[in-house]
């Protein structure tokens, strides 16, 4: 009987164990959580600072996932394109459009874009503020929820 009791613990322990484990294909898609728009707060520091960069308007995003759109202000010029998003891989159509005001130096918004580009994938916080776009894993731009 004791045999028994040890076994049936055993086996239920270790489904319980088992489904707990988020294995790499158990990625949640938080699609969903990427609508509406976002503001960059960090983008990986070239030899500029982040207040250098974007010293009068900080860049924004916006999503529309249903439509695959993307839209925002890349800190001078407004620019929208198509995204595919699967789970959470992330990658934006190129080219996208971009009106050409002439503004500043330009270099805020040539490194927005150019980083843009190398974007796989992304994570967003439990609480929904904020969104963080990654390279092979690694953080490139951080943004809060607007």
């Amino acid at each position: 009987m004791r045999k028994c009791l040890f076994t049936a613990a055993i086996v239920c322990l270790s489904c319980i164990c088992c489904n707990s484990v988020k294995t790499k294909n158990d990625i949640v898609d938080q699609s969903e959580k990427l609508n509406g728009s976002w503001e960059l707060v960090y983008i990986l520091p070239d030899e500029t600072t982040f207040a250098g960069l974007y010293r009068d308007k900080k860049p924004t995003i916006s999503f529309v996932t249903k439509d695959n759109t993307v839209s925002g202000n890349n800190s001078c010029n407004s620019y929208s394109g198509t995204l595919k998003v699967d789970r959470n891989k992330i990658s934006f159509k190129e080219p996208m459009a971009v009106t050409r005001m002439m503004c500043g130096d330009g270099k805020g918004e040539t490194v927005y874009m150019e980083t843009l580009k190398k974007i796989d994938s992304y994570s967003i916080s439990e609480d929904g503020k904020t969104l963080n776009f990654k390279m092979e894993n690694k953080p490139l731009m951080r943004f809060k929820r607007k």
